[in-house]
């Protein structure tokens, strides 16, 4: 019976270590997700480039202040404008809040004029349970080496307003100006805020 006891505790640690967060300064877990137009692409297949996940809910009211201030597609263009790969990771699951299809991604990043490289469609909350992403917005940002260099917050004053905006201070732009200038991100790491991930 001990032996069993010390079997299913070992599994349980080896499953929690398996879910667990990314570390800041360690290499971002590799994932492969289904495209909005089908195609299948990995995290690998952006080695030596800098690369910002975004978890996106386009229900979500923190979302929408992001969105219909255009702050978020303005920083989606500085960033890929200087060689950097922006993902949007749509988390939500099949008749939850935020689940969309394919076309309709597609449409929702033309009515946005949204400037992602890519929109990945994680129906099955996979690629979000391997980053822990909690809220959307949630944002990543990884290094040329792979590494990631920051997670959480997108910016300072976690809050649905727009009006607040041009009071924050964006943690990302922060984190990719720094990787710019081969300077240390000095934030890694914040609390992110907005809506749970609807897994």
């Amino acid at each position: 019976m001990k032996r069993i006891a010390a079997t299913l505790s070992a599994a349980s640690l080896l499953a929690g270590a398996a879910t667990a967060a990314p570390r800041v300064g360690q290499p971002a877990p590799d994932f492969s997700a289904r495209t909005a137009e089908g195609q299948t692409v990995s995290l690998s297949d952006y080695e030596g480039k800098k690369v910002v996940l975004e978890w996106t809910n386009n229900e979500c009211p923190f979302v929408k202040k992001h969105y219909d201030s255009g702050n978020m597609q303005a920083l989606q263009r500085r960033a890929t404008a200087d060689g950097t790969v922006w993902l949007s990771v749509i988390s939500s699951a099949p008749g939850k809040q935020g689940h969309v299809s394919g076309d309709r991604a597609t449409e929702l990043s033309a009515e946005r004029k949204a400037a992602p490289t890519a929109i990945l469609l994680d129906e099955d909350g996979e690629v979000g349970q391997l980053y822990a992403a909690k809220t959307t917005p949630h944002m990543f940002v990884i290094d040329e080496t792979g590494t990631l260099r920051y997670a959480g917050a997108i910016d300072t004053i976690p809050s649905a307003d727009i009006d607040d905006i041009p009071r924050a201070e964006n943690y990302v732009s922060a984190a990719l100006a720094s990787l710019r200038n081969d300077q240390r991100v000095v934030t890694t790491q914040t609390q992110p805020y907005g809506c749970s991930v609807k897994y």
